[in-house]
């Protein structure tokens, strides 16, 4: 075990925050039953705004970013994980109000560890991340409430970015018609390269409309985006869809009427990765390492090493991030 080893930490000076790759201690470590000698975190939206003054995700500064962990345990004083186990942490307050993944170790509760499922690296984890977690998350409430291939063509908005490009995947390889929109027309082969049948422009899906309801074409949909998009998915959606929401890049407002689900069933799922309950966690990581695991997921993400995250965060709130970005630690 290293007695130093290197960690980004966001701190605020006055109006703004400096992200600098320092060295830590272990009594710079939080409290936890578990400590993790990081393999791979990744990058994700929420670890952009963790790190402006304007984005309102950390709770407290100084803060390690990263909301996304996956590596081999250190030391464990809770008997569920040993020393050598492989672990992958994402979610609850990790990154956001407890020091996260951009960091070569993590101490963290037991209570948010999820060991390793069989058919998973480390790496491949962290391709997937809370953005692939949460496109899974997504797929599974749509099929808990009765969405089948057989049903009609399923909508996956911002569909070149993290939840997105990984619910593409998923669908895709669940057997059902998949449709993709994205604000980046050079993004179109991509998405048609991991199974998308059609490519939507964003100014199609979030156009403004007058008509409450509009023709009938999807039998679901995943949505990282909200706004106006998910004002369009819900006047489009055939008789009993069901829209699963999860992210708000295209807005946190909703212009939108009854008619929807009053008139033709639908329904809005709400999404929430972070404090998902560790039981459907768990279901939801299996089914990603198995059945669901979405075929090359290399074409999916991308590998940087710890000194190009602050240009990565960068790139990732101008939306110039296409796919998955993993970090490799050390």
């Amino acid at each position: 075990m290293a007695e130093r080893f290197r960690a980004w930490v966001a701190d605020q000076q006055d109006e703004s925050i400096a992200l600098n790759l320092v060295e830590r201690c272990w009594d710079d470590l939080p409290p936890g039953e578990v400590t993790v000698r990081v393999a791979y975190s990744s990058v994700n939206y929420k670890d952009g705004l963790a790190v402006i003054p304007t984005g309102r995700v950390a709770r407290k500064y100084p803060l390690v970013p990263g909301i996304d962990l996956a590596g081999t345990v250190e030391s464990s004083t809770d008997r569920r994980f040993r020393e050598g186990d492989e672990v992958v942490v994402t979610g609850y307050d990790l990154g956001v109000s407890h020091d996260g993944g951009f960091s070569e170790y993590a101490r963290v509760p037991a209570d948010w560890v999820v060991p390793l499922p069989a058919g998973l690296s480390v790496k491949e984890a962290m391709v997937l991340g809370t953005a692939g977690f949460t496109a899974g998350l997504s797929v599974y409430r749509l099929e808990r409430y009765g969405l089948t291939p057989e049903r009609g063509p399923v909508l996956v908005t911002g569909a070149s970015g993290g939840v997105g490009s990984v619910a593409v995947a998923i669908l895709t390889k669940l057997g059902y018609t998949v449709a993709a929109s994205t604000g980046k027309a050079e993004a179109e082969a991509y998405l048609r390269s991991i199974g998308a049948s059609e490519v939507l422009s964003r100014d199609e899906v979030s156009a403004e409309s007058h008509k409450a309801l509009e023709k009938e074409r999807w039998a679901g949909a995943v949505d990282p985006v909200g706004g106006r998009t998910l004002a369009y998915l819900l006047r489009t959606m055939k008789y009993g869809g069901a829209v699963a929401l999860s992210g708000l890049t295209g807005g946190s407002a909703l212009e939108t009427t009854v008619f929807p689900f009053i008139l033709r069933g639908v329904s809005l799922l709400g999404i929430d990765s972070a404090y998902c309950p560790m039981e459907e966690r768990r279901a939801v990581w299996e089914r990603l390492a198995g059945p669901w695991k979405p075929a090359g997921l290399a074409d999916i993400g991308q590998e940087i090493a710890m000194e190009d995250v602050p240009a990565t965060l960068e790139a990732i709130l101008k939306g110039k991030v296409k796919g998955r970005t993993v970090i490799r630690m050390g």
